[in-house]
């Protein structure tokens, strides 16, 4: 078969790189004391244009563009290795991916055996067994905050956060097509339309499967969902650990929850051996046991159908491609063109064999010295942070013991991590794609139900190497700092320090006050859940934290729709504390030295414009919408005016009091 022909590198990505602040995508007619984002971005935000398959664009969305080309060359490559390596698996699979003509030419065959377990199903017992089938490790509450799952549950096996030196099973609500309850719940017009859109893609879907009377079944999904998410607790909620930490024994399902066959649900999830678990939203858990034995088994099989296909789309025919798409793209993403199939055969292999791929990634474009230097950025904004705590005035001195220790150990992963996925027990067979991807979802499920009953592995990973991300693990108390993040133009060992501080200094400094955040602060130096704090202290944390919703309450990205403060408060403390830490860690690596000037800032200017420029981004209307409502993140426009709540910024950059971005200093937040 014929492999995509990848493009040259420059090609794909352009940024300032060693050149230093991208001066042409400014906007010098800005006050940055008015609006700092348009300041450092105005230019470029007129004149970016966002890619047809990409519902966003920005300097992130670049460097994963990068990083998926370059991932590319590396399973191309894999193809031709020596059959029964790792590496050949990685080839087998993403060539079995690519191979178009052999999936086209099976349609809709691969579903079929699926579908005939789901119409086989005749009666409670069996409805649990399938439905405990479905379950999966596909959500994840306190290190990625991935809260949703279409199955009817989803599993977390972590820490248990009472006793984290065990693992526990941790179960969480499920059950939606949507994003999120809000989609089936609000009466805007905006959410009728992509309920009506929702609707017709169900449709569409059964009837490509080919099952009957497609239009009526569909209704009866739609209604279904509708119930589903009425049951479900919304994600403020979902995001207190303090509510979701429920230890519930096996045995009491039946009487706490009744209307599911536990027993059937659980064996057939592979989880009879459990004797305890948590659960995480008790009242969704009870009410959807209740829903699962009050609606007609057939719209629950004909709810498991569709989901079935759903789940399948990606790896069958093209109609059921571009169906998917159609909605999940364009509806719910604004995305006009469907992503290029080789970029979404890296995804395929990266989301089967996502270690084994950046084994290969790290080897071939994470150097050592690039490693090395991020560690000792990372050492000296830990100095930083210590430091930033001993000066705390309204901390007492046992809080702040217990805030140091808790740093002093802390554990952090830089580029990947010391012990790699083993992926012998996973089966891929060259041009069997549907059943690749099915094997490697179950052999990924298996691997975490694996982990309970065995010792806590601190060092284990929960990002590849080739994510363009970073993560803070509270009950592990470690981080990880994946390879692609740390390179241009967020890292780069040919440009100003005060640059790379601004930029990846500031992301260290996040997922380091992650550790400290609304929810991070809960946790001990162990990772346990456990109030460390005086009751004083405590409370003028909360207060502070308090402030800093109002603060992000009061941004409004769409004119019907703004951030809830609440909801991103975790991110919002570690990016203030983050960027301020960072700027305390740049100077200490001055040594007492000026920074000189450079095309024509000071160093503290550079400093917070590369932070500005790093938050780069132009989204989608429909995209930015789910973002909002369904994520613990702010738009990236106002994770940049984080800088108002530093004083420092105020003097770099000689804001005043009736611009618009000043505050006072009493109304700047200060928590770490």
């Amino acid at each position: 078969m014929r492999l995509p022909v990848l493009a040259a590198l420059p090609a794909l990505v352009a940024y300032a790189g060693p050149q230093g602040l991208d001066l042409q995508g400014m906007d010098r007619t800005k006050v940055p004391g008015d609006d700092f984002f348009a300041f450092a971005n105005g230019a470029w935000l007129r004149a970016a244009a966002i890619p047809p398959d990409r519902s966003s664009t920005g300097v992130g969305t670049q460097l994963a563009e990068l990083t998926a080309l370059r991932t590319a060359a590396i399973v191309k490559a894999a193809v031709k290795a020596r059959p029964g390596t790792e590496a050949r698996k990685i080839g087998d699979f993403y060539a079995s991916f690519m191979d178009e003509a052999a999936i086209e030419a099976l349609g809709a065959r691969p579903l079929q055996p699926a579908l005939a377990r789901i119409r086989a199903v005749d009666g409670p017992r069996a409805l649990a067994g399938a439905l405990g089938r479905t379950l999966r490790a596909d959500v994840d509450v306190l290190n990625n905050s991935d809260y949703a799952t279409p199955n009817l549950l989803g599993l977390w096996v972590a820490q248990d956060l009472d006793d984290p030196a065990r693992y526990s099973p941790f179960l969480l609500q499920g059950g939606l097509g949507l994003p999120d309850r809000e989609y089936y719940l609000s009466d805007s017009e905006v959410m009728k339309g992509t309920r009506s859109h929702y609707l017709a893609h169900i449709e569409t879907m059964l009837r490509l499967a080919g099952i009957e009377d497609a239009a009526a079944r569909a209704a009866r999904i739609l209604a279904l969902e509708g119930r589903i998410a009425r049951i479900h607790v919304d994600n403020l909620d979902t995001a207190d650990v303090q509510k979701g930490n429920n230890h519930w024994k096996r045995e009491d399902f039946g009487t706490r929850a009744p209307g599911l066959d536990w027993e059937a649900f659980f064996r057939a999830a592979g989880l009879e051996g459990r004797r305890t678990f948590v659960v995480w939203q008790p009242s969704a858990l009870i009410g959807l046991s209740a829903l699962v034995a009050a609606e007609p088994l057939d719209v629950w099989k004909d709810w498991l159908a569709f989901h079935a296909i759903e789940k399948a789309a990606p790896n069958l025919s093209r109609a059921f491609v571009e169906a998917s798409f159609a909605f999940h793209g364009r509806v719910l993403q604004g995305t006009p063109e469907l992503r290029e199939r080789w970029k979404r055969g890296v995804d395929a292999t990266n989301a089967a064999l996502g270690e084994a791929v950046g084994k290969l990634y790290v080897r071939r474009h994470f150097p050592a010295a690039e490693k090395a230097r991020a560690q000792a950025m990372v050492k000296n904004i830990l100095a930083a942070f210590a430091r930033r705590i001993d000066a705390l005035e309204w901390m007492a001195p046992g809080t702040k013991a217990k805030a140091k220790a808790k740093l002093a150990v802390l554990k952090v992963g830089v580029g990947y991590p010391d012990r790699w996925a083993d992926y012998a027990g996973l089966k891929v067979v060259p041009g069997d794609a549907f059943g690749n991807a099915e094997r490697a979802d179950l052999f990924e499920y298996r691997r975490n139900l694996a982990k309970l009953g065995r010792p806590v592995d601190r060092g284990e990973w929960v990002m590849t190497p080739q994510t363009v991300n970073a993560v803070n693990l509270p009950a592990m108390n470690a981080l990880n700092f994946p390879a692609a993040i740390l390179q241009p133009p967020f890292f780069d060992p040919a440009r100003a320090e005060a640059l790379d501080y601004g930029a990846t200094g500031a992301t260290i400094g996040h997922e380091i006050s992650h550790s400290f955040d609304d929810t991070g602060a809960l946790f001990d130096a162990r990772g346990r859940l456990s109030n460390w704090w005086t009751p004083e202290d405590f409370a003028h944390f909360k207060a502070s934290g308090a402030q800093l919703v109002r603060q992000y309450d009061a941004y409004r990205p769409l004119p019907d729709l703004a951030v809830n403060g609440a909801l991103t408060l975790s991110e919002n403390i570690a990016d203030v504390a983050g960027l301020a830490a960072s700027f305390d860690a740049y100077h200490l690596s001055l040594g007492g030295r000026p920074d000189p000037v450079r095309q024509g800032f000071t160093g503290d200017q550079q400093f917070f414009l590369s932070f500005a420029q790093s938050w780069r981004e132009k989204r989608r209307e429909p995209a930015l919408r789910q973002q909002v409502l369904t994520d613990g993140h702010a738009p990236d426009e106002y994770r940049a005016d984080a800088v108002r709540n530093l004083d420092d910024w105020y003097r770099a950059f000689g804001v005043k009091a009736g611009q618009k971005l000043y505050l006072e200093p009493k109304d700047r937040v200060r928590i770490w």
